[in-house]
């Protein structure tokens, strides 16, 4: 399928590992130049490695890697600027960021709260109100939130992550109701177990707050799952890369998930 992507200008934040990383590489393999973002130069150029290996065509397609540490306001309002200097245009923006801590509500610092608040709805704020206007002018955009499945079903030990990207779908609603008339689409799209450098984070720690063994705590995700296994990262990928098309064309303000059948609510 052509999903009309060749030259278009995708803009995908926390992308030299894991979810983002895997999106850059579809979105560069489909011919958009992607700009990826990190706070390790190290990583940065790793992930530019693996994603130019990633070319299916002879496309002059490019990719453009930024320093970029989320929680600094400067830095965001620097890639985007970064990002406009050399392509002139932004078609897509794909919010993404780090996972919150894990553990309970009572071992929840202050200081947890507010840079979790920071890192994944502050950004996704600021961000926004960069990027909006230049896709205003364009009379076209495309911007995708990655959450958790959490938004739709409270998960144990995650109370940052099941509060705080409740406010990332509540502000996506916001502008996709409001810029829809300027051809901005806005979805959110809810990742389940998923294997990434955050799931083994997560298992590691359950394994360190239950005694279990690994195996164990894998089961336990596995047998919730109908589809019997965790997800993998270009499964969620290929989702947000859909979004971002043309053939997505009449989607906005939608919160959707890739989980395997996760999620027990019917909605």
């Amino acid at each position: 399928m052509n999903l009309g992507l060749e030259d278009k200008v995708a803009l995908i934040l926390a992308s030299s590992k894991g979810l983002g990383l895997a999106c850059a590489k579809i979105f560069y393999s489909e011919g958009a130049n992607v700009i990826i973002c990190s706070r390790s130069k190290e990583n940065l150029e790793n992930a530019e490695n693996e994603i130019s290996k990633s070319r299916l065509n002879n496309l002059n397609n490019k990719i453009l890697a930024v320093v970029t540490n989320l929680n600094d306001e400067e830095h965001i309002k620097s890639l985007v600027d970064r990002t406009i200097k050399e392509f002139g245009r932004i078609d897509i923006l794909v919010h993404n960021a780090g996972g919150p801590p894990s553990a309970p509500i009572n071992k929840i610092s202050k200081d947890d709260w507010q840079n979790s608040i920071n890192l994944n709805l502050l950004s996704f704020v600021r961000v926004s109100e960069l990027v909006v206007p230049i896709m205003q002018q364009q009379k076209f955009g495309r911007i995708i939130a990655i959450t958790s499945v959490s938004v739709k079903q409270p998960l144990d030990n995650l109370v940052l992550s099941n509060t705080i990207r409740l406010g990332v779908v509540g502000f996506a609603k916001t502008l996709a109701n409001e810029y829809a008339k300027d051809n901005i689409l806005i979805n959110v799209v809810c990742p389940g177990p998923t294997l990434t450098n955050r799931m083994k984070e997560l298992i590691n720690a359950t394994v360190k707050q239950t005694g279990k063994s690994e195996e164990e705590v894998k089961k336990a995700w596995t047998d919730q799952i109908p589809l019997g296994r965790l997800g993998k990262p270009e499964e969620l990928a290929n989702l947000i890369v859909f979004l971002a098309s043309e053939k997505a064309s009449y989607i906005t303000g939608t919160t959707i998930q890739a989980d395997g059948g996760f999620v027990k609510s019917p909605f």
